[in-house]
């Protein structure tokens, strides 16, 4: 009947509002809590057809939603390895109870205060380990599958750890003096010494001799390089006999290069390849005909560029992150490697994910599958290091709808009430 109706509408009230007062209580709650996504509670009415001109009232129901699509604002820190995603997009992480067994799992969250632990993984104080996939040596990263995380690993880093790495490469980019090929010059030999490391760290050199040809008449334009390795005794590694040529569009450019000893010279890379203690070694001395590589003008010896790859042995002093998800690590040499890249899981629908403890979310059905963007492509936002994402909670706002849920509860407590009133009228019809 309309009365019973009437009661059972007041008791879906009364659930309804403390539904919606306990996600208000949760949200209010976690407005201190980094990276907490706010809930929402909405009503909906419940509607029962009438008949013969008589109301049967219907009640109200509730749905919750964690408006994962809302961001909160970001605030500094001092950890270069505090990060939160500007935008679009979410961090893979995974419980660290999980290292070392062969689970793929892998959760998403918007922000982390990520440290190393005893054994050098990125570990938050709520045991979610940092996820990336490893850097070759060279610092590429492999082509890796995007739709599934079978590639990531947790974030390893040893602070304090030595490290260092052979040099394979060297480049050198001199000009020699052009009066030193002429007739009656003195005939010095420029000397040379360039440092690298070997396989074990250590600080050798390749010593190069640059020798002019001096003709009887005219001008040789012509030089013999010769390299010797010291960590084999100076023992030479290369010879090579360098051509300059003397036109007005190319002047002191190399003409040609043609090995003594040593390999061979590459024309389409300007490289020759010698072998030195520790195993073979790129040499750059320029293209042919290229200003950018050994060039012979006016009178002056001059090294303009001595580059080389490899570090010395160095401790590793911090770890810091950059917008597009590369981890480096950098060492008291000076120099810095990259370790990892962390890309942003997206989805297309983020209020599906299925919301976990310690503000991380699952991919659910209704979220839709996950794909693995780098950082700042795709629909995804960029890293942002030194800092954390605040609570997307209005204390403010919260408060207003929590007077408004104890005005709502008070009304629905008065209509059940109000209802017993009228039940105990009628049954007083009996007497």
């Amino acid at each position: 009947m309309t009365i019973s109706s009437s009661l059972n509408a007041g008791v879906a009230a009364l659930k309804a509002n403390a539904n919606r007062l306990a996600t208000i209580s949760d949200n209010i709650a976690n407005s201190s809590t980094y990276g907490y996504i706010r809930v929402e509670t909405d009503f909906h009415s419940m509607v029962t057809s009438g008949q013969g001109g008589s109301y049967s009232a219907g009640g109200v129901r509730t749905t919750s939603q964690r408006m994962i699509d809302q961001r909160g604002p970001l605030v500094t820190t001092s950890n270069s390895t505090d990060l939160a995603v500007r935008g679009r997009g979410m961090l893979p992480v995974r419980p660290s109870s999980q290292i070392g067994n062969s689970s793929n799992e892998m959760l998403l969250t918007t922000t982390g205060s990520f440290r190393t632990n005893e054994e050098g993984y990125l570990v938050t104080e709520s045991g979610l380990v940092l996820l990336g996939w490893p850097a070759a040596p060279d610092g590429t990263i492999p082509p890796v599958s995007r739709d599934t995380p079978a590639a990531l690993e947790p974030i390893q880093l040893s602070v304090n750890q030595l490290s260092g790495s052979p040099t394979t490469e060297m480049k050198l980019r001199m000009n020699l003096p052009a009066t030193a090929t002429n007739a009656g010059a003195p005939g010095d030999v420029q000397p040379l010494s360039v440092e690298y490391f070997d396989n074990l760290g250590k600080s050798e050199s390749v010593d190069i001799q640059l020798i002019p040809t001096v003709p009887a008449t005219g001008s040789s334009n012509e030089w013999t390089m010769v390299l010797r390795d010291s960590a084999s005794g100076g023992a030479v590694i290369g010879e090579y006999t360098l051509t300059f040529t003397d036109n007005r569009t190319a002047g002191g450019t190399l003409a040609s290069v043609t090995p003594v000893s040593g390999g061979a010279y590459d024309p389409a890379t300007g490289s020759v390849m010698v072998n030195v203690a520790g195993g073979p070694m790129e040499v750059n001395i320029g293209l042919i005909g290229d200003a950018d590589g050994i060039t012979q003008l006016s009178d002056t010896f001059a090294p303009v560029s001595i580059t080389r790859d490899g570090s010395a042995v160095g401790t590793m002093t911090s770890v810091q992150v950059d917008e597009r998800g590369y981890v480096y690590a950098f060492y008291d040499t000076g120099v810095s490697r990259r370790m990892y890249q962390i890309p942003l899981a997206d989805v297309p629908n983020p209020n599906g994910l299925t919301a976990l403890d310690s503000q991380t979310y699952a991919p659910s059905r209704e979220s839709g599958t996950f794909f693995l963007w780098n950082a700042g492509e795709g629909p995804t936002g960029d890293l942002v290091s030194f800092a954390r994402e605040e609570s997307t909670t209005d204390v403010a706002t919260e408060l207003t709808s929590l007077i408004q849920t104890q005005r709502a509860y008070s009304s629905s407590a008065t209509v059940i009430q109000t209802v017993d009133e009228m039940l105990q009228e009628t049954t007083n019809l009996k007497r």
